[in-house]
């Protein structure tokens, strides 16, 4: 099998990169790690050559290409079906993947308002209306999958669908906006893990600073 390349832009940042590249981690499947910068406001025109939209994330597997975070998860998912990164239930995996689907579509505002930021000192700030009616919904979804499953993650053991909210446990973290015992609890399980902790010390290790991120 050829290697997997993983192109992201900065940890501390990039919410779409830092999702499949979890999910990889995660799942102990073996790929390189590209790091490309952002350059903000113009991006990196360093994108354009290997990615077909001119973004990360982007996974190259010989002459292959996937792009889009829940797009890389499910070819991986495919090339390693036993490395557990959709839960074993079939029932399971459509909703996994109805929630990081809603993910993906949804969650606007919360997403607008609070961008990801790995270094970001604990603070609030003012929040648009329609942020705490998605961080209300994201609870409810943590709540419902993990009294079903029993936790510690959504369906018991790390996936996909946990990789696909990261991002959004950082948000709550950062914005202090969690609502519930519960909700910190999950925040707690994730931030926890070894994926998340080898992430975050890299992008704590960053230096470059993206004005538009800094909310």
């Amino acid at each position: 099998m050829e290697k997997l390349i993983l192109y992201i832009g900065n940890k501390n940042y990039s919410s779409w990169s830092f999702r499949p590249w979890i999910a990889l981690t995660a799942a102990g499947i073996p790929f390189e790690e590209v790091l490309i910068p952002f350059d903000f406001p113009a991006g990196n025109p360093k994108f354009r050559p290997i990615s077909p939209t001119g973004k990360v994330p982007v996974l190259h597997q010989g002459d292959i290409r996937v792009w889009e975070s829940l797009s890389i998860i499910e070819y991986a998912a495919e090339l390693f079906p036993e490395n557990g990164i959709w839960p074993k239930a079939a029932a399971d995996r459509a909703v996994a993947r109805s929630i990081s689907m809603e993910m993906i579509s949804g969650f606007r505002a919360l997403r607008n308002a609070c961008p990801m930021n790995m270094r970001r000192p604990k603070a609030r700030i003012a929040l648009p209306d329609g942020v705490m009616d998605d961080v209300a919904r994201i609870g409810t979804i943590w709540r419902e999958l993990r009294a079903k499953s029993g936790g510690p993650f959504l369906f018991g053991e790390f996936s996909g669908a946990d990789a696909m909210f990261a991002p959004v446990v950082n948000r709550l973290d950062v914005y202090d906006l969690a609502i519930d015992a519960e909700t910190l609890a999950y925040m707690t399980a994730m931030k926890s893990h070894p994926a998340w902790l080898k992430w975050q010390e890299a992008a704590l290790a960053e230096t470059w600073i993206v004005p538009e991120d800094e909310a």
